[in-house]
Parts: structure tokens; sequence; C-alpha cells
């Protein structure tokens, strides 16, 4: 089935929801005109419509391999990642001193959840290599940015980031790999990374990889990580690609989902490295790749998410089972009430978390442009929120998808399971939505919870200025948003950190939930209060914005219950 990429969609939310007029108005974002957003829209949805989208079955039924120590990637996807790179779509944000468009980061964003929704698979590797301009550009030293973030930006060069071992998952600190100096500037590294999304491919010139190590004399845990940059292949003198460095893919996970993507096993053997950054800084360099990279992963789940919606809905349109319920209904099973509610709150939930995720990209934006330290707080509690709630979104817009087709969601050609196996992992890559869970709860309301009531502030007077003209709709947001100042009250105040990650997950999708109800009031006012985004938004208002009181109510429960319970206890 085709995919339709939800341009329309995002500039309506970038003109009248997230506050992108802002953005375009500093003088460090001022080439990001009307006309340049909607060409870069425009152009990079054909893109993702003809060309990317025709991937989305391939990849899934001929997967990446290795043969020979070589990935060998699905048929089209070369073609594929070519395309992406010549439209520029790669170096959207990066330095234009180096070759990159210097543009506002939401346009990345909104560019990723595209390609996303038309073949996921396609998406991880452009993710890396934009992660990686972003992090050579702010901690590697000049003559590696000169060349390494031009071959990223053209496609001639990928890349991929280097964190997790067989024993170090979430707890980055007990890696094991080492870096040994060796008086001339380069390091030795050796040691084994496993999840190594694109650990190499038959397509690109050269695989830059971001490896995270320990030097002879790091500390123990995360204060004495290292970070450095290591080819697959040694630039010559002329920054050509020349001999091999001393690394190599072991295997390849054989996983789920996204087939198409090669998720490697890599071993490191003395392989050459330059330092990115301070000695024992890793992680700290590492996170201004990371931070962008979850408003990356959350826009991936939530195309992915758009992706599984579409399909649905088209089989939902032309599948006829039953009589209608309606007089002027056509017989398909759109017509009956579950499915219509199926799929309408979840075109609900794929708006708000658009919405979510723009509004987020905007604020890392404005902190960018503006260096003002109220928007740096704002994009900092956003962002959990956004990787989250928009990965949850796109896994249950899949889930749903395959219940909207019956017995054939569970058959493969169909197509609607792929979507799930792709987008499931989504929750759980850069960092498990409980972690981000427990950040917002622990590191973001560190300021005492100044940024979360700075954001209610706005959310409640947006509700007080529509009281007059959406009084319901109005005041159902202004409660919602007062039983979230409360409960953020309430957590700053107990200080039991552990207690507060008992529900930190719960208090997450509240945040969530009344940043929907905040940003669909928005949508029907913008609307004029008549038309599909205002049904949509009382759709909205009345399914699955009363669920923040219940996560709410759940936030402030505590641990003490979970922890009454022995782990022999949960034993059958």
């Amino acid at each position: 089935m085709p995919y339709t990429a939800p341009t329309r969609d995002i500039a309506f939310i970038l003109e009248h929801v997230s506050g992108f007029g802002r953005v375009a108005a500093t003088p460090r974002f001022a080439e990001a005109t009307p006309d340049v957003v909607s060409a870069m829209l425009g152009e990079a949805g054909r893109i993702c419509e003809e060309v990317v989208h025709p991937l989305q079955r391939a990849g899934d039924a001929t997967p990446a391999r290795l043969e020979n120590g070589v990935v060998r990637m699905p048929p089209g996807f070369a073609e594929g990642y070519r395309a992406i790179a010549e439209g520029g779509f790669l170096a959207i944000s990066g330095p234009p001193e180096h070759g990159c468009l210097g543009l506002p980061f939401v346009l990345t964003s909104a560019v990723n959840e595209m390609m996303s929704g038309a073949a996921l698979a396609t998406q991880l590797t452009p993710l890396m290599a934009q992660g990686q301009i972003e992090a050579l550009e702010h901690h590697a030293e000049d003559w590696i940015k000169a060349l390494f973030i031009p071959k990223l930006a053209s496609g001639e060069w990928t890349a991929t980031m280097n964190l997790s071992e067989p024993q170090a998952g979430s707890d980055v600190g007990a890696l094991t790999t080492r870096a040994e100096p060796r008086g001339d500037g380069t390091y030795a590294i050796t040691g084994q990374k496993i999840y190594i999304t694109g650990g190499d491919n038959d397509f690109a010139a050269n695989v830059s990889h971001l490896v995270l190590a320990r030097l002879p004399d790091g500390a123990p845990g995360t204060k004495g990580i290292s970070l450095f940059l290591v080819p697959k292949f040694l630039p010559d003198a002329e920054g050509r690609p020349g001999v091999a460095n001393d690394l190599r893919v072991v295997s390849l996970e054989k996983k789920l989902g996204l087939h198409g993507s090669p998720t490697c096993v890599m071993s490191y053997e003395g392989a050459t490295g330059w330092l990115v950054g301070a000695p024992h800084q890793g992680m700290r360099c590492m996170f201004t790749m990371m931070n962008n990279a979850r408003v990356g992963v959350g826009m991936q789940g939530l195309g992915a998410g758009e992706g599984a919606f579409q399909h649905a809905l088209a089989y939902a349109m032309d599948r006829r089972q039953g009589r209608s319920p309606l007089a002027d209904g056509t017989g398909a099973i759109v017509d009956h009430a579950d499915v219509r509610r199926m799929l309408a709150t979840t075109r609900a939930d794929l708006f708000a978390a658009r919405a979510i995720g723009l509004s987020c990209a905007v604020a890392i934006d404005m902190a960018s442009a503006t260096g003002d330290a109220a928007w740096d707080a704002r994009a900092a509690f956003l962002t959990p929120v956004a990787k989250a709630f928009c990965t949850d979104v796109g896994i249950a817009a899949a889930d749903t998808g395959i219940q909207v087709h019956g017995g054939m969601g569970v058959i493969e050609e169909a197509g609607a399971a792929q979507y799930w196996r792709d987008v499931r992992v989504s929750s759980i890559y850069e960092g498990t939505n409980g972690i981000q869970a427990m950040d917002l709860v622990g590191r973001k309301l560190a300021d005492g919870g100044d940024a979360a009531q700075a954001l209610l502030d706005e959310i409640e007077a947006e509700a007080e200025r529509a009281r007059g003209r959406a009084p319901e709709m109005a005041e159902a947001v202004w409660q919602a948003a007062e039983t979230l100042r409360e409960t953020t009250e309430a957590l700053v105040s107990n200080g039991d950190l552990n207690d507060r990650f008992g529900g930190a997950s719960a208090y997450l999708r509240g945040v969530a939930r009344v940043l929907g109800g905040h940003f669909h009031l928005k949508a029907a006012l913008a609307e004029g209060l008549s038309g599909p985004r205002t049904a949509l938004a009382r759709v909205y208002m009345g399914r699955s914005l009363p669920e923040h009181a219940a996560c709410l109510g759940e936030a402030r429960e505590g641990a003490a219950d979970l922890y009454a319970l022995a782990p022999g206890d949960l034993a059958a």
C-alpha cells in the first residue's frame, strides 16, 4: 500500500502549534523562511513516497547479511541512501562551513519522521550520521571536522555510535574497551561492542565509528570514559580511505524486526583511533549526540506509527464485513464504531505525539539560537517525554493496526505485522523509556520543578484565553494542568529518589497526556473550532486526556507497594 508523507500536518503544527515562528525569527535561523521550509518538506516527502517507501517490504524480505566479512545490504538500500544524501537530508542542521545547511533541528526532526514512516529500516543510518556530525562539530579537533563532517554530510561515509558491551548495556560505566596511547596522537582501541546499528555496509566508501573506551588512567565508572573516532579505513594524506583499520564485524544480530538495517557485533583489535573531546569526558561528548538522537528515536517511533496507521486505515476503508450501521455507509469495516474508535484515537495520539516531538525540537533550536537558559531547561524537560511518548504511541499504533486487520494482521503478507516488529525496539534503544522516565523525575525535576511549572503556566494561560471560545475543552485542559502541577510539587517534595522512580513512567505519560490536550486545543482554535482538527481534538479530550488522572495518581503511589512483593512472590 502507498505511503503519504504527512507534510500538511507537519506544516500546520509548525505554523500554529509548536511556535516555530520564533525559531525562524532569530538571526541564527533567518534562512528558514516559509518558502525554504515548504520546499524542504515537499521534496523530502516526495523522496519518502517514491524512493524510500518501496524499500519497506524489500528490506524485510531480503535482510542485510554478513558475507566474507562485509555486510551486504538489501536491494535498493544503496540507491535509497544516495537519494536521501543528495537531497541534503543528512545535513539539514549541521555546520554550513563543513557542507551542511545550518537549518533548524526541527526540520531535521520532521524529515526523520517522514523517512521512518516510509521505511524505518532506512532511517537508522541517516540518524547516526546526523548525530555524529553534531558530536564532531562540538567536540572534535578542527582537522577531524574538516575531513569527516563533509564526508558524512554527503553520504560518502556513514557513521555509528558504539556504547554497549555484553556486560555493559544501560550501565555504560561497566565497559571494558581499552584505549592505549601510541605517543603519536593516535590510540589503540581494543574491545567488543554490541548492538551497533549500521556497523558496516556495502555502499559507503568508509564507516566512521564513535567508540567509548577507557584510557589507562581512566577512573572506574562513567567518569573515566573517553570518546574516540575509529574509521573502518584509515584516511590517507589526501583524506581518501586508505588501509583497513584493525576492526571487524563479528556477526549480525538476528532481530525481531528492522531486518534491512544491520545490527552488528563489532570487534576492535588494536584499531587506530583519535580522541574526540577531552580525556575522560566521553560521556559528556556522547550525550551531545545522544540527547538529539533521543528526539530522533522518538520521531522514528512516531513515523512508524504513522505508516502503520495509514496501512490500517486503507485496509479498513476497503475491507467489507457485516452490515454497516450507517444509513449512508459503504459496508467497509471503518463504518463500525469500534473500528472507528481505534482509528480515531490512534490519529489523535499521533497528532499529540507529533506536536510534542516538534515542540521539543523547537525548544532545542531556541536554546541554540538564543543561549537562553529557560529554553535549554524546556528542551531538557521535553526530551525524555518526546522520546518515550512518541515511541509508545508508535508501538501502540502498530499494535492497533494489527487489530484493525483482524486475522490478516498476523499474516506477514498483509504487511501490518512488520510495522510492529520494526518499531518495537524504539522504546528500548537510546535509553529505555523507563530510563527516560527516571531522568524526568530525577535530573529534570532537580531544579525544584521550575521548568515544569513554567510550561504549566503557559498551558493554563492558553486554556484561560480559550474559555470564551471553547469552554469545555479549555476547562478540561486547565484542570488536567492543575493536577499535573500538584503531582509535580508532590514529587519534588519527595526526597526519596527511588520512591519517585516507582511512579516515574506514569508521571511521564501524565505529562504527555496534558501536553497532548494543550496542543489539540491550540489546533482546534487555529482551525476556528469547526472542522476535522476540532473533531479530532474532541476525541482526544473525551477519550485520551482523561488518562492523565490515573497516570498522575499512580505517579504519587511511590515504590513501597512494589517492594512489598519479594521477587519470589511474583512467581506463579
